[in-house]
């Protein structure tokens, strides 16, 4: 891998040295007779700061292919009103992962959209999906029209093939395939994950004010893979899968299209390692805002507001006097999506678990449990360990989310008794007691 977040990094096979052009992009004849192809993350006009564009040299282009067909989305979709608006607190147990007796599914065909928000074709909105797979993309791959896809494994690895190299992700590990880079997944077994997909913006790291240069995401800590490729023809026909407008699309061509002896640019997939996060926190009393833990965010047009923050709550000390530590009750004018990795979520100890969610939708209260109420008002406040061998994540965006049909009846995986676990929550009011 080579390191460094937004990088201009340079990267050619080392079986073909000199295949990159010298002193320009798209000479008359480039080297080894490849073929010179742009890819552009960002309107040509953007800002420098904001222009994102790679140049890849292929052996064959991208537009050799037969034309794209409709094929079966399944529960992928962007359609919100496909059931009624519900305001409550809603959680999942773990999305269950077939088995491959019953039920071969890849990376594609295991996508399941849970909730989201906005549309495609107009450039602004999110959406949440599960993944559930058990077998590898086997000529065939996907490309992301309508956004960028942050991709959060829970179970088992995935060795993810890109134009741009090969990366390695596996659970406590997260990975960006932005919009239009074509991708395969093959994965070791059955496996599970979560993914936060943008239509609009791309994710930075996000600005870090009176905290300084240093801490969060670290530039250097993002990893991009290193250029790798084969020369691989496809009699029986390689599928090159378009999610676009919401849609899958599928096109058949005759080569891999992992055909990229070299390339350069600024837009790339990308891969974090959670454990590198440089945890801030408070050490006198009272909390400071959960944006303090947000690894990445894909800005709106709003300034300080987000489209869609990545937020993790790693293992950490918790030292703060006087306070009550655990998350307080809280009422948002953002969504937040919860899902856990490992461990056990410090507010909801039971119930909460590995591999499933929850939706705490816009100014719909929520807090700790009653349990973890009166133990964390009864504890005594030692600095301790929080979140020790847990990682629990949150999607936040400023827009209202709607849930699927899948993620409320079909998925049959909804929590129906959630809200009981703030009904053993009881009065300590006394007025006679300051």
């Amino acid at each position: 891998y080579m390191s460094g977040f937004g990088n201009e990094h340079v990267s050619e096979d080392p079986r073909c040295p000199g295949a990159l052009p010298e002193g320009q992009n798209n000479p008359q004849v480039c080297p080894y007779g490849l073929y010179a192809e742009q890819l552009s993350g960002s309107a040509f006009t953007c800002p420098r700061p904001t222009n994102k564009r790679s140049w890849l040299y292929r052996i064959l282009p991208s537009v050799c292919h037969k034309p794209f067909k409709p094929l079966k989305e399944g529960y992928l979709t962007h359609n919100w009103d496909e059931v009624e608006p519900d305001p409550n607190q809603l959680r999942w147990k773990p999305f269950e992962i077939p088995k491959d007796s019953q039920n071969k599914l890849d990376f594609v065909s295991g996508l399941h959209t849970l909730c989201g928000a906005g549309e495609p074709r107009g450039r602004n909105g999110i959406a949440i999906h599960i993944f559930v797979c058990n077998t590898s993309m086997l000529n065939r791959c996907l490309y992301n029209s309508d956004g960028d896809f942050l991709i959060v494994p829970q179970q088992g690895k995935l060795l993810i093939t890109t134009e741009f190299g090969k990366m390695l992700v596996e659970p406590n590990e997260i990975c960006v395939i932005q919009q239009g880079m074509r991708f395969s997944v093959e994965v070791f077994g059955e496996t599970r994950g979560y993914i936060l997909e943008v239509y609009g913006a791309h994710f930075e790291l996000p600005d870090l004010g009176p905290i300084g240069a240093n801490g969060l995401a670290n530039p250097r800590d993002f990893l991009v893979p290193v250029a790798w490729y084969e020369d691989r023809q496809v009699p029986g026909g390689y599928t090159v899968i378009s999610k676009y407008q919401g849609k899958l699309f599928a096109a058949q061509q005759d080569f891999s299209p992992f055909n990229v002896v070299a390339w350069h640019g600024n837009y790339m997939p990308y891969k974090y390692h959670l454990e590198k996060f440089m945890v801030i926190n408070s050490v006198a009393f009272d909390h400071a805002d959960p944006s303090i833990f947000t690894v990445l965010t894909a800005k709106s047009t709003r300034p300080g507001v987000a489209l869609a923050d990545f937020v993790i709550f790693p293992p950490r000390w918790g030292v703060a006097n006087n306070t009550f530590r655990p998350p307080y009750y809280h009422r948002n004018c953002m969504s937040e999506f919860m899902g856990l990795i490992k461990g056990h979520y410090e507010a909801k100890e039971e119930g909460f678990q590995p591999g499933g969610a929850s939706l705490h939708s816009m100014m719909t209260p929520h807090g700790p449990d009653a349990d973890c109420f009166e133990k964390a008002s009864k504890a005594k406040l030692e600095p301790e360990r929080v979140a020790e061998g847990t990682m629990a994540f949150m999607f936040e965006t400023s827009l209202s989310l709607a849930v699927t049909k899948w993620g409320l009846q079909t998925s049959n995986c909804l929590d129906k008794n959630y809200y009981k676990c703030w009904e053993p929550l009881k009065s300590h009011f006394n007025p006679k007691r300051k």
